[in-house]
């Protein structure tokens, strides 16, 4: 099953946990061999940018956050996971089976992961 990600990681305090959930996120994505674009919300601002386009092309968003997104409205009619990031650097497993079963779900569903 090829999919297509979009994903936004943002921690409380913007460093470290963002970038690296990131770059997990990219590394599991090249295992699986499905393109993604992650945008950051850190310390620096937002970094790497989702465009619209992006959002509109993707199969599922994944939102890794422990803090309110900036515009998360925009993924109002996108299959979604959401979970924190200390749920997805201690058990990255568990995420990417819920984005597995999203696949086949309705747009606009959307999984929270504790």
């Amino acid at each position: 099953m090829s999919l297509k990600l979009v994903a936004v990681t943002a921690c409380i305090s913007g460093v470290a946990h963002t970038y690296m959930a990131a770059e997990k996120l990219e590394k599991l994505c090249l295992h699986e061999k499905w393109p993604v674009k992650v945008e950051t919300q850190g310390a620096l601002g937002i970094e790497n940018a989702l465009s619209e386009n992006d959002i509109a092309q993707a199969d599922i968003v994944l939102l890794v956050t422990e803090i309110q997104l900036e515009n998360s409205e925009r993924f109002a009619h996108n299959r979604c996971v959401q979970t924190g990031i200390h749920t997805f650097l201690r058990t990255p497993e568990k995420v990417m089976a819920a984005v597995k079963k999203l696949a086949t779900s309705p747009q606009g569903t959307k999984i929270v992961l504790p």
